[in-house]
């Protein structure tokens, strides 16, 4: 779980860093606001990619998602992204608890069928 919701945050860290030039350009919002807003979400995704091995790290990724979505009311694209992004995550959240269990399921049933050894 914990590989798909980092590799979901480091593509969106990506996408978060982008917007930047976009919200100065496009949406002529001030540089001192978009750079901290946009710089800072890119930040906390790098941030919480990092902390998911705790599940502090999850808490902020979902902040993330809902930043970025957020961003869509000043970029109009961001609500696809955002949303997409959110789904992504959501997602990999699902995927991995589910591979998980096939995991531990595939090493219990591992664990528990006899060996046997072949001889040529």
């Amino acid at each position: 779980m914990r590989s798909l919701a980092s590799i979901v945050l480091a593509f969106e860290s990506i996408v978060l860093a982008l917007v930047t030039p976009v919200m100065i350009s496009v949406a002529n919002i001030r540089p001192a606001v978009a750079v901290p807003v946009c710089l800072g979400l890119f930040l906390l995704a790098l941030i919480s990619a990092g902390l998911l091995r705790f599940q502090a790290g999850y808490v902020l990724g979902s902040i993330v998602q809902v930043g970025a979505v957020g961003l869509g009311f000043v970029v109009p694209v961001m609500f696809v992204l955002g949303i997409a992004f959110a789904a992504f995550w959501v997602a990999a959240i699902v995927l991995g608890r589910r591979i998980e269990a096939a995991k531990k399921a595939n090493e219990q049933l591992g664990s528990s069928a006899p060996t046997t050894s072949r001889e040529s």
